[in-house]
């Protein structure tokens, strides 16, 4: 019975880190419950319950949802951050971006839409939760 218990606690207390290395290529949609990194290339969507790193050599082909996303490399697509997205100095995102927050170092290049706050659409285009609840009260 102790035995259960201590590895449901740390099921909990920490959650899957995942690595998809450089020079490996995926294609196909990902989801995870953890944190991911991506040093490699993934043609498909990407759905992280965490945060999402891209690295410098990472290279990511479709939408993309996740929580927090740290972008040093590539990105080619939607991408809706529930937090914070930072694009770093060497990073490259073309597409629409829909967060709360963004932080964009000197150097970053993006080329697409981006929303931010309450009242947004989410990554699909339809009204999220927080906009309708807003909707009825005003």
């Amino acid at each position: 019975m102790f035995h259960k218990a201590m590895s449901k606690n740390n099921s909990l207390e920490n959650p899957s880190v995942n690595l998809i290395g450089a020079g490996t290529m995926i294609e196909g949609d990902i989801t995870t419950n953890g944190d991911i990194r991506i040093d490699g290339a993934l043609t498909g969507s990407i759905n992280v319950k965490g945060k999402l790193v891209v690295g410098v050599s990472g290279t990511v082909e479709g939408e993309i949802i996740c929580q927090n996303a740290d972008v040093s490399g590539t990105i080619k697509g939607k991408i809706g951050v529930a937090e914070l997205l930072s694009l770093k100095a060497s990073s490259k995102l073309t597409g629409d971006i829909i967060t709360n927050k963004i932080a964009v170092e000197p150097g970053a290049t993006f080329s697409g839409s981006c929303s931010m706050g309450g009242v947004i659409k989410d990554i699909k285009g339809e009204r999220t939760e927080k906009t309708q609840l807003a909707e009825k009260t005003a």
